[in-house]
């Protein structure tokens, strides 16, 4: 296919009317677009609050408010690409087992159609089957934007995965390399000294809050960039980055985080890199009956779809160029 799929024109369709879509565009296969918009509506990894399994109905509500152009670049994303809304992917809200084989075979199916996936959580396990799916064939660089680390081994007596243990599952089957992977955010009180000690070991660069308030969005963003390289790379946006007094609809807040001007400038230095796909989790729309959180995750999963388009289009031009 050539074609491109459009978002409805609020000016003809009121934005409070239609289908809720992503970003109100039409549904789609994997296999007939380059960027598949997809929700998880999965929270059965959350350890305390839930709600996330709302999160990916509400982005799409939300998403009708994002308009085609980005006002930075002048550049829609959907001049740029093949992108439609994809659907949830399969799961079984009674087997969390279940469900992490389930999500990783979607993956897979989506990585074998040629496009990149771009997910609504959902928590932050959800990553994990995602990885599984995409990095079967050797391990890739990670880019965590996140108030917590995610690399913790287990919680209650041995529960191996929750929302708490994806990154370190992520390591420890080769799904990521832990010298190409940078989590930036991070703050809050932990709940044993050696909470970080894994991910220290391993190789993980991890800068804390504070690092990023003193060297800023640009300083901080070019390391990252110099460590995840030009390789193949996955982007996890957890929303609880955002300082609660602009994302409170979260399960797990933590105050002096990112005001929703830095993520969206820290998601714009992404544009460039060699990226297989990112996601948008814990969004717990329960949590927040103003809807603010549903509209910073919905303008986040834009700025991410912009990226993600800027790929692509650099793909297709290298094509081009080798004919």
């Amino acid at each position: 296919m050539t074609g491109r799929f459009e978002p409805l024109d609020s000016g003809t369709v009121p934005r409070y009317a239609g289908i809720p879509t992503f970003m109100r565009l039409p549904q789609a296969e994997p296999a007939e677009v380059d960027i598949a918009l997809l929700g998880i509506p999965y929270d059965g990894g959350a350890t305390n609050r839930v709600g996330t399994r709302h999160g990916p109905r509400e982005i799409r509500n939300q998403s009708s408010l994002m308009r085609r152009v980005h006002h930075v670049t002048g550049l829609s994303p959907y001049d740029r690409a093949r992108i439609a809304d994809c659907g949830d992917v399969p799961f079984d809200p009674m087997d969390l087992m279940r469900t992490l084989d389930l999500i990783s075979a979607h993956y897979a199916g989506v990585k074998a159609a040629g496009a990149l996936p771009l997910t609504a959580g959902g928590d932050h396990l959800v990553s994990l089957p995602i990885l599984r799916g995409l990095a079967a064939d050797g391990p890739v660089g990670l880019i965590q934007f996140d108030a917590h680390s995610d690399t913790y081994d287990s919680f209650f007596g041995g529960s191996r995965y929750n929302h708490g243990t994806p990154f370190r599952r992520a390591i420890e089957e080769g799904l990521v390399d832990p010298k190409r992977f940078v989590q930036i955010g991070l703050r809050g009180a932990i709940s044993d000294a050696g909470n970080y000690d894994f991910a220290t070991a391993a190789g993980v660069r991890i800068i804390f809050i504070e690092e990023f308030i003193e060297r800023g969005v640009a300083d901080v963003m070019a390391e990252a960039r110099a460590i995840v390289g030009d390789k193949p790379t996955y982007v996890t946006f957890d929303i609880d980055c955002i300082d609660p007094s602009q994302a409170p609809g979260t399960g797990t807040p933590e105050i002096g985080g990112f005001s929703t001007r830095e993520a969206q400038s820290l998601v714009r230095r992404l544009e460039g890199l060699n990226l297989i796909g990112a996601d948008l989790v814990e969004v717990a729309p329960p949590l927040d009956p103003s809807g603010l959180t549903a509209l910073t995750g919905a303008t986040i999963f834009f700025e991410l779809l912009c990226v993600l388009a800027g790929v692509v289009d650099s793909r297709q031009a290298d094509d081009l160029g080798g004919k």
